[in-house]
């Protein structure tokens, strides 16, 4: 406990310094300097600072032209600096757009950088591959932006005008105004599709022919412009009305067997209770539950023996309470887990007559519905040249043909099956 004290007080004591050092406009509370800049350490009574690199910093003034005055893309400005030899920060050969956007968004290249533009907040999104573990984040806290009027600002050399800055900013709130994926659908497999090939994800994209516009599902590894040494993968783009009518279809027919669905739950349910994993997990985290519950009695008793003054126990306890929730959360999940007799009973009784209405609404379901159904019996489906591969929690019958669809047009030996 002594130790855990120690440092949560070393932690806030150093924040502390950090922020006052910014608010007296100290360069040393940043973390390091941005492309374009080199940290100087503080030496001799002189104080750190930026120093301008000429190289880079011409390198800065052109991204910032080329953006705002000849309205090159993220994506074009990654790929010209990639051309170009130029490296990064971290002395990468290649550039994401996601470098670009933090070079234009970075007010450090105006003369100000800032302090404090961050905060941990817990993380909300949730993906697909944190679909798959059971939605616990292994990270639970992420970094989440602050209000712009939170942020410290400290003064540095300007490598761009204030003008070109904020020219660059206000392009960035028109993209984000007319962009146009703020006017896509949702779709039925979004973050369920992978490559068969290449194992990349793949994406839904758009053509409008002369009569209609048509919806397609491409490979990532496709796209020769988001590496070096050009496309990954050969697999070619499929329809997405076609694969996702048959996937919806698939799923109906393997939820009309209410038989496979039973046994299914009746393995789960074993695997569950049989599982020593589960339990000392549940151990574990029962343990640390009552360590942290432990350690706030003796920092309360600490306070009331004036051991220690209300700043560092208001300091102090939030992180465990912080920490109490989550083993809290982590414990009910663990507990929701381990499947409950009579709620299984309960089920089993009324799963044929869930099935049956599930088919009759099955065509009526609105894409956020049938995404909900889709998500709890599909893992992923793999997409491949000659076939699409569903993979699931059910097993399918042992006897009987594996049925084939045909997955493009003019390809009769294309099959679709599932595992």
């Amino acid at each position: 406990m002594i130790a855990e004290y120690e440092k949560a007080q070393i932690s806030e004591r150093t924040r502390r310094g950090k922020r006052h050092r910014a608010q007296a406009g100290f360069v040393n509370a940043l973390t390091g300097a941005p492309f374009g800049y080199r940290y100087v350490r503080k030496a001799d009574g002189a104080p750190a600072r930026y120093e301008v690199i000429e190289t880079e910093a011409v390198v800065v003034r052109e991204v910032f032209r080329r953006y705002t005055e000849e309205w090159s893309s993220l994506g074009g400005l990654a790929r010209w600096l990639t051309m170009a030899g130029i490296r990064t920060r971290t002395g990468q050969a290649r550039w994401n757009k996601s470098s670009v956007w933090e070079m234009l968004r970075n007010p450090a290249y105006q003369g100000t950088a800032c302090f404090q533009k961050t905060r941990q907040a817990e993380r909300q999104h949730v993906n697909r591959r944190l679909r798959q573990r059971g939605g616990i984040p292994a990270h639970p806290v992420c970094s989440r932006p602050r209000p712009r009027e939170e942020w410290i600002e400290i003064r540095v050399p300007a490598l761009v005008s204030p003008t070109q800055f904020a020219l660059a900013q206000e392009r960035f709130e028109q993209n984000r105004q007319f962009a146009a994926r703020h006017t896509k659908q949702p779709s039925l497999l979004q973050g369920l599709l992978i490559c068969q090939l290449c194992g990349y994800a793949l994406y839904r994209y758009s053509t409008r022919t002369t009569r209609r516009r048509l919806t397609y599902y491409r490979c990532t590894g496709t796209d020769a412009y988001r590496f070096p040494e050009g496309r990954r993968c050969a697999n070619r783009p499929v329809r997405q009305d076609a694969v996702e009518a048959l996937v919806w279809e698939h799923v109906i027919q393997l939820l009309s067997h209410p038989a496979l669905v039973r046994a299914e739950i009746d393995r789960r349910l074993m695997e569950l209770r049989t599982d020593p994993v589960g339990d000392v997990q549940r151990d574990v985290a029962t343990k640390e539950l009552a360590r942290i519950r432990a350690n706030m009695t003796r920092l309360i008793e600490a306070y009331q023996e004036q051991l220690i003054s209300l700043d560092e126990l208001r300091t102090r306890l939030p992180s465990l309470r912080h920490r109490e929730t989550t083993l809290q959360a982590q414990l009910a999940t663990l507990e929701a887990e381990r499947l409950d007799a009579e709620t299984y009973v309960t089920l089993a009784e009324s799963l044929e007559g869930f099935l049956a209405k599930l088919q009759d609404a099955a065509q009526s379901l609105e894409v956020a519905d049938r995404q909900r159904v889709l998500r709890l019996v599909v893992k992923e489906v793999r997409v491949g040249p000659d076939s699409i591969i569903i993979r699931h929690s059910i097993p399918l019958p042992g006897h009987g043909p594996t049925p084939g669809y045909l997955l493009r047009p003019g390809d009769r030996d294309h099959a679709f099956r599932s595992s």
